[in-house]
């Protein structure tokens, strides 16, 4: 049984993704009861509950996108689609025992730092207020979709919905569709949807470098041998953690590996792609890796139907019937899909934070967001961010990163219980060097090449992709050094 203490620090755990269930699990682990989850919507899943559109599913593969508390589960596929990513999630939170500390329909509007009492008072959407000594934000980097303002795009009379709020009522059978963006999601809608269209249109600003997707279903006689044997499973995922360490080189700086992955790149899509027109609209003029790369065997075949037209002039206005171009032709649809992802450098949002002496950190990260391991910001006591800034891995595992940063911040945690101050805020010093540090890392790597992603600020901060292995993130994170806190009692 495992020891209770009077007096546990309380936590509060913003989101119920992979991040706020990995959190809730080690504090679980811990002994640390007193925690209880926030959750918008009516239930788990975060990314991947919202994200329900046609082909949905990881570019990582299944036995490393999961915990290392929870890895022996029988996936169908090498690579899992959404729908099974929400059942595992769904089982770890009932295994573990998670789901009573879930509270759902509870939307944080808000959360202030009391400094007298060393206290966070989050404030919800239906007026609620809470209190809790530790606040752990595990709202993630894909939640709010972002819509591009096009001009007229008010009075296009037929229907627009975004890739992540996919409208499941409309019937796509004969109708002529337009998908502006050609990102990570519209790789794996767009095939599925081009078979059933009688048009589609897809509006793209640059291409992306595309790799062969090494996908299958398990065969009934390996689904048993994984269950039966679970060291494979085990295997395995060390197997993918040194291909994505590998691949990681080539995005970090090494030239040779870098070169190698972009013949790779370019092989595939001349395998692909027959008419050389076509194909040199879909080679990119950027360093392999400055974009998310994207791994699909299904994506260039769909742009080379005779049904979609690849539409690279600029999008200028969206008329009551279709969308508008630089050329001055204007492609009538039934429907527009926004494939144009997700406001990820804006950390939070919507949520407002104030720290110490009312700090806001709006306005701290108005010029780029920064943290500590992705985790801690100066001035903000006792308040964590999980997949914070510079932690998603252009090659890896989210889920990797989450469970070292989870890791850290419960010895945090444990601390104060064990010692009995306050609260710990990061000292600026420290912060500072960090940010640094990140920032001339960030130019040696492909992630600072001339492109535009979602990766980086409008000025070229990078501000969410980390800049080495995942093997140092974890050494880095092994112990919490609190000497990089300043340690506060409060009487």
């Amino acid at each position: 049984m495992q020891q209770q203490y009077p007096d546990e620090p309380t936590v509060a755990i913003i989101g119920s993704g992979f991040g706020g269930l990995g959190m809730a699990y080690y504090l679980k682990k811990a002994g640390i009861r007193s925690f209880t989850i926030y959750e918008k919507a009516a239930s788990l899943g975060g990314t991947w509950r919202e994200n329900t559109y046609p082909g949905a599913g990881c570019d990582v593969p299944s036995h490393m996108y999961s915990f290392s508390f929870e890895p022996h589960y029988p996936w169908s596929r090498r690579y899992a689609p959404q729908a099974e990513i929400l059942q595992y999630m769904q089982h770890t939170a009932l295994k573990h025992e998670l789901l009573p500390h879930i509270r759902f329909g509870c939307e944080v509007t808000d959360a202030e730092f009391d400094e007298s009492r060393g206290l966070w008072v989050i404030r919800f959407a239906d007026g609620q207020v809470q209190e809790a000594q530790f606040l752990v934000s595990a709202v993630g980097q894909l939640h709010q979709p972002a819509v591009p303002e096009i001009p007229g795009a008010d009075t296009f009379q037929g229907v627009t919905w975004h890739s992540s709020r996919w409208n499941h009522d409309f019937q796509l059978y004969g109708r002529k569709i337009a998908v502006i963006g050609t990102g990570a999601s519209a790789v794996q809608f767009v095939p599925e949807i081009a078979r059933q269209v009688k048009q589609l249109d897809v509006y793209q600003r640059s291409p992306g470098w595309t790799l062969k997707k090494i996908e299958r279903t398990f065969s009934v006689f390996e689904r048993k041998l994984l269950d039966a044997v679970p060291p494979l499973h085990d295997l395995d995922r060390l197997r993918i953690f040194g291909i994505l360490e590998l691949l990681a080189l080539a995005l970090d700086g090494v030239k040779w590996l870098e070169k190698i992955v972009t013949w790779v790149s370019t092989w595939h899509l001349a395998s692909q792609v027959e008419d050389p027109q076509l194909r040199a609209r879909l080679t990119p003029d950027y360093p392999v890796g400055c974009k998310r790369i994207l791994l699909s065997n299904d994506w260039l075949p769909a742009l080379a139907r005779q049904n979609v037209e690849v539409v690279t002039d600029r999008i200028t206005g969206i008329t009551p019937t279709g969308v508008e171009t630089a050329d001055g032709r204007v492609r009538d649809v039934d429907a527009i899909i926004y494939s144009t992802g997700f406001r990820t450098t804006e950390f939070l949002t919507p949520m407002e934070v104030l720290g110490r002496n009312g700090k806001s950190l709006r306005e701290t990260w108005k010029n780029g967001a920064s943290a500590f391991m992705g985790m801690s910001v100066a001035g903000f006591p006792n308040f964590f961010v999980l997949y914070g800034p510079n932690t998603n891995v252009g090659s890896g595992s989210i889920i990797f990163m989450l469970e070292r940063q989870q890791r850290y911040i419960r010895q945090v945690i444990e601390a104060q219980r064990r010692d009995g101050w306050r609260y710990a805020d990061l000292r600026p010093e420290v912060a500072a060097e960090y940010d640094l540090e990140m920032r001339e890392r960030s130019a040696l790597t492909t992630f600072s090449g001339d492109c535009q992603s979602w990766y980086k600020t409008a000025d070229g901060v990078n501000t969410n992709n980390w800049v080495g292995s995942m093997i140092e993130f974890a050494r880095r994170t092994r112990v919490a050094d609190l000497s990089r806190y300043e340690l506060v009692r409060v009487p």
